[in-house]
């Protein structure tokens, strides 16, 4: 494919790009939206990854491209740049977490339900560490019916990884979620109908902490901390086939793509009303959810403390 990188805004850009040409696509160009890097970073960016254009509006990128990849730290954003791509047939890669509102989660999924190609999130819904799990024989592994997972930094920008990570053990269908308090970090139970249960650790810690799982199955318990070098490649491997053309299912419907952030906005819910039980389908779309410009400013400041 003729991929074009939309925002430049995190590490994602710089890290992504060897692995997608290794995995034979083409880096046509950038355009960068400026919510966290000063004018002529985008030059040099292109400059240092060999890439041979910058745009100067999404309109210009768009005929010139099959797949556009959007980085945006702002994810109030991700479905306005999307748009022009999918009204033009192309694909489109979202970047973690695809939407921080029920509006924008349904929008996408109308856009996928309707034959767009999207897809995209946390790499740790695709980890290898949980593939070689779910690979084992049944009779080996068990049934998972109890997970744990976790990790730092903050509720929705980093704690979506874990969500993600749940979702890639247990799989789609939570039903209800409920906040248990913090100890520091959030505590996040998530029920499914069969009586599985999820329980998620996420938010600002003293330290940094790995994206881990303890998983519970009536066979045993299992362990594992995912290998954080190998993340992107397992999102991309997974995505780009299918991105690509190459495949006409995608790697995960997008109605399950998008539960972990449904989960997320449930658990912001339950801690706002006094850690009450939230049914993922009382959700609306008037919830404004999780705020990504003022997140995108956040990130500016931490990388320009002085800009």
């Amino acid at each position: 494919m003729k991929i074009g990188i939309v925002d430049l805004d995190t590490s994602h850009p710089g890290s992504w790009i060897p692995v997608e040409r290794e995995l034979g696509h083409e880096i046509v160009g950038l355009w960068d939206g400026g919510a966290v890097h000063p004018a002529g970073y985008a030059e040099k960016f292109a400059a240092d990854h060999n890439i041979p254009k910058v745009y100067a509006s999404l309109a210009e990128m768009v005929p010139e491209v099959d797949c556009a990849i959007i980085h945006g730290c702002d994810w109030d954003t991700h479905v306005d740049k999307a748009r022009p791509f999918v009204e033009a047939g192309k694909a489109v890669l979202l970047d973690k977490p695809m939407a921080g509102s029920v509006r924008d989660i349904r929008q996408i999924c109308a856009w996928a339900k309707q034959g767009a190609r999207i897809s995209g999130g946390s790499s740790l819904r695709f980890c290898y560490e949980t593939q070689e799990f779910l690979a084992k024989p049944v009779e080996e592994r068990g049934t998972p019916h109890t997970v744990l997972c976790g990790c730092a930094v903050d509720e929705f920008n980093y704690g979506i990884h874990a969500y993600s990570m749940l979702a890639g053990i247990l799989g789609s269908g939570a039903c209800c979620v409920r906040h248990l308090g913090q100890h520091g970090q959030h505590r996040v139970q998530v029920n499914w109908p069969d009586g599985r249960l999820g329980f998620l650790v996420v938010g600002q810690a003293a330290g940094w902490v790995p994206f881990y799982a303890t998983v519970v199955t009536n066979k045993g318990c299992t362990q594992y901390v995912a290998d954080s070098a190998k993340l992107y490649r397992a999102l991309l491997e997974a995505t780009l086939p299918y991105l690509a053309g190459e495949m006409d299912t995608p790697p995960v419907p997008m109605e399950e793509l998008v539960e972990p952030e449904l989960i997320a906005l449930a658990a912001r819910q339950s801690w706002l009303n006094g850690d009450r039980e939230v049914q993922l389908s009382d959700l609306t779309a008037d919830d404004p959810g999780y705020d990504g410009k003022a997140f995108a400013e956040s990130y500016r400041k931490a990388r320009y403390p002085e800009g």
